[in-house]
């Protein structure tokens, strides 16, 4: 998933990361957080600790996964980082890269 912070403005530090569900769909759960959803134009998602805005959408194949343009590099996770270039991305050449 395109995990993305809107704490602080709109276009916060984001990542690629495998996030897991809870049985209803409402929550999210990533590096042992919990995000719950929301209705929002500028985020979806709330941390349910400290209340902070995100951005969490599945990753797109164009790579365009931030809400609003910026050329602000996106984190990709290790785990997922080579699945991300192959499967998502269908850019197997670039599987080595940790950053968008």
């Amino acid at each position: 998933m395109y995990i993305e912070s809107k704490a602080e403005n709109l276009n916060g530090p984001a990542r690629i990361g495998r996030v897991t569900f809870s049985k209803t769909g409402l929550s999210i759960y990533y590096r042992g957080k919990t995000f719950l959803r929301m209705r929002g134009f500028k985020a979806n998602y709330f941390e349910a600790e400290t209340h902070d805005a995100y951005w969490i959408s599945g990753p797109r194949r164009d790579g365009k996964d931030r809400l609003y343009v910026s050329n602000i590099p996106v984190e990709i996770d290790e785990d997922v980082r080579e699945e991300y270039w192959t499967e998502v991305r269908k850019r197997p050449e670039l599987k080595n890269r940790s950053r968008t």
